[in-house]
């Protein structure tokens, strides 16, 4: 056994370039043949003084034998990498038809050894999602090539199983992952650059891509149209990612204001699938992205688009009516009100009571939902006896520094302090009625005194109290409340992008790559949701972090065998499906032994 460099001319291009080949001898009827075992391809990259070790190594592992003296560490991945690729090449799946027609040999136990383990739970899952909408097709129907293909499905499934950067996903791949077993590619050969260059190849056709998923997800489930999600989350980038125009200074939504932040928009169905997606500058404000992603969206007219009250400006509500939509937001008006006799009580899915009024205004255009939640009120009244108990305090303490040597004494200076006091009172300070006694000169202090005066409306007198506006006027309050708490399910899709599938943080520096990374995520959790969808009908509604802890137990190993004549039996399958495993499997229809079996005698 040897490798054999072969110089090549591209016909086409004129292009000269080196491949190499596992060759090995075999002697047919009387004469030596080269017969190539393996094309290793342009990418091979082992020196050239390896090649022998890596041969001797290579026969060795075909054999079952121990290494008699320890190599390079290079050298002994690349063998065990190849040995894999003999076996899938060379390997052929056992009779079928149960134990009479089984393959039956005689093999030494103790002579056992298990090796390669790769995972294959998550990965065949994934892989049953995208055949579900027919994801691989359609790549291929926008004239990318297979290895193009190869590269996005394994980015994407990539996030899936094992959220991170496109360098992380490139060497779990090529170390951790069976992944390459079940679309008959060997990711370790791969450099890193094509996978940057797959998130490239996604950009050039999301529109296509984002609406055929969402379209064949819609035929699939027989999906609704005419409730609308909108909302916006942010992430940061680590370092200064100056030259990302979108790397922008904002509000951040982690408490990261400290790093350049991007947002990311996302307009969902009533069911939590994606329909559009778009990437904006950190310092982007909610209310001027509406119209730029609901125009072209096709959804039909009178459709209901529910929105939270960061995006609810007068301006995008006129434009809401003046396009036919209807809309369910967050009211942005300050003052609150209720009136618990006018109101009806439901119950929601925790269990908790809701009292809800439902009030027409007087033109009879819109419809006000006022709601009060007992939980939101402990909730708001701690957060006020908080601020209050620490404006009180500031108070005070300016109180008592007025009897104390160098302190601030002056009436001016110290209406100054409580105007900042009240600044960082987070609106507490507006409830108090504050006087300061004067001396007989009127320039120098004495007292200090207040004195709590509640400001009807507000969340000190109202806590637990929000309000809903819409126009649409012929459903009742339960119906109303119940399709705006599916902005809680958004928000549920944010936390997954966030926490499961890797969209935080952002390591690229370039906009394109950035948008690239934020794609590859939204794809992810589009094919997350219709795995979870599916297993919610079959009773099955773990987060898809535990799902995929779940499945990540089931592997592809090697068991090596010497047979009683001498020769080396090694068979390549998928570990047994757990019961939790199967319970998944069988809910999707996916295949329990993913990857099928191989063997190969030596």
């Amino acid at each position: 056994m040897y490798i054999r460099r072969t110089h090549t001319t591209n016909s086409a291009t004129g292009e000269r370039y080196t491949t190499h080949r596992l060759v090995q001898s075999e002697r047919v009827g009387g004469r030596v043949r080269q017969v190539t075992l393996l094309n290793l391809g342009r990418q091979f990259t082992l020196p050239q003084e390896e090649w022998p070790a890596l041969c001797a190594r290579l026969e060795e592992l075909r054999s079952g034998q121990g290494a008699l003296l320890a190599g390079a560490a290079p050298v002994e991945r690349e063998a065990q990498r190849l040995l894999a690729r003999l076996l899938a090449r060379q390997g052929v799946a056992p009779p079928t038809g149960g134990p009479a027609g089984g393959d039956v040999q005689a093999v030494d136990i103790d002579s056992l050894e298990l090796s390669r383990p790769r995972s294959v739970g998550v990965e065949s899952v994934a892989l049953w999602a995208m055949a579900e909408v027919n994801f691989v097709a359609l790549l291929q129907s926008l004239g990318l090539s297979g290895p193009q293909r190869a590269l996005i499905v394994g980015a994407v499934v990539g996030r899936m199983a094992a959220p991170g950067s496109e360098r992380a996903t490139h060497r779990w791949l090529g170390e951790r992952s069976a992944l390459g077993e079940l679309l008959e590619v060997d990711f370790a050969t791969l450099p890193l650059a094509p996978f940057y260059r797959a998130a490239d190849l996604l950009m050039r056709h999301r529109t296509v891509i984002e609406q055929t998923v969402f379209t064949r997800v819609s035929d699939l489930f027989g999906l609704d149209w005419t409730v609308t999600l909108y909302d916006l989350t942010n992430t940061f980038f680590e370092g200064a990612a100056a030259g990302n125009p979108k790397a922008q200074r904002g509000h951040s939504k982690e408490k990261r204001s400290d790093c350049p932040l991007v947002t990311l928009g996302l307009v969902l169905d009533g069911s939590g699938f994606v329909r559009r997606s778009q990437t904006f500058d950190g310092a982007v404000t909610e209310g001027t992205t509406l119209d730029g992603m609901l125009r072209g969206l096709g959804a039909p007219r009178g459709a209901l688009v529910v929105m939270d009250a960061g995006i609810a400006t007068a301006d995008n509500i006129l434009w809401l009516r003046t396009q036919g939509y209807r809309y369910l937001v967050v009211s942005r008006e300050r003052q609150r009100q209720f009136d618990a006799t006018a109101a009806t009580s439901l119950t929601t899915a925790s269990g908790e009571a809701l009292a809800i009024q439902r009030v027409l205004d007087d033109d009879g255009a819109e419809v006000r939902l006022y709601c009060f939640s007992e939980c939101r009120a402990g909730k708001e009244k701690g957060i006020s006896e908080r601020f209050t108990q620490r404006f009180e305090t500031a108070l005070q303490a300016l109180h008592d520094g007025l009897a104390r040597p160098r302190t601030t004494k002056q009436i001016d200076k110290l209406w100054e302090r409580i105007g900042r006091l009240k600044a960082k009172s987070h609106g507490v300070g507006q409830h108090y009625r504050i006087e300061i006694d004067a001396d007989a000169t009127g320039q120098l202090a004495t007292a200090i005194r207040w004195e709590r005066q509640p400001v009807a409306g507000t969340m000190l007198t109202h806590p637990g109290v929000y309000c809903l506006r819409t126009n649409e006027l012929t459903w009742d309050a339960e119906q109303l409340w119940r399709t705006y708490t599916m902005l809680t399910d958004l928000e549920a899709v944010f936390r997954s992008l966030k926490s499961e599938l890797g969209l935080r943080p952002i390591d690229h520096r370039t906009e394109a790559r950035v948008d690239g990374h934020l794609f590859i995520s939204v794809l992810a959790y589009q094919f997350v949701q219709l795995i979870r969808r599916r297993l919610r009908a079959h009773g099955i509604s773990e987060r898809w972090s535990t799902l995929r802890d779940i499945l990540a137990g089931q592997c592809r190993v090697t068991a090596t065998f010497r047979r009683a004549d001498g020769r080396t039996l090694h068979v390549r399958k998928a570990t047994r499906a757990e019961p939790a495993q199967l319970a998944i499997i069988q809910s999707l229809g996916s295949d329990p032994s993913p990857g099928g079996i191989q063997k190969m005698l030596v």
